[in-house]
């Protein structure tokens, strides 16, 4: 089964396959109305990404499941960036107010 697959990819990158596959109960109706259980999966945004990124790019699917977890990525890499910058710049303030002279002499030694 394909989900096992996913399932051993998640783990075997350290990560805990539970938080991300969450096996549930399905009750569906067959012919004549009867009533049955069948397993199924719910999945988190991180196992969705698992299961495109490893899946046949052939089938169409697939392909737009890959292209929107691509352009998602791609989104969010510059939100990133600003993060990061955000934060040396807020470090920078913090050296100055906590150790005044401390940026002007650490770049005096030049």
């Amino acid at each position: 089964m394909a989900i096992l697959r996913y399932i051993e990819s998640c783990e075997t990158s350290g990560i805990e396959a539970s938080d991300h596959f969450r096996e549930v109960a399905k009750t569906i109706t067959a012919g004549k109305g009867a009533q049955r259980s069948v397993k199924d999966y719910m999945f988190t945004r991180y196992a969705c990404y698992l299961i495109a990124q490893n899946s046949d790019p052939k089938k169409r699917r697939n392909c737009i499941a890959q292209s929107y977890f691509t352009v998602q990525t791609r989104k969010q890499e510059p939100i990133e960036e600003r993060i990061s910058e955000d934060f040396a710049i807020a470090d920078r303030q913090v050296l100055r107010f906590c150790y005044p002279g401390f940026c002007t002499s650490a770049f005096a030694h030049r």
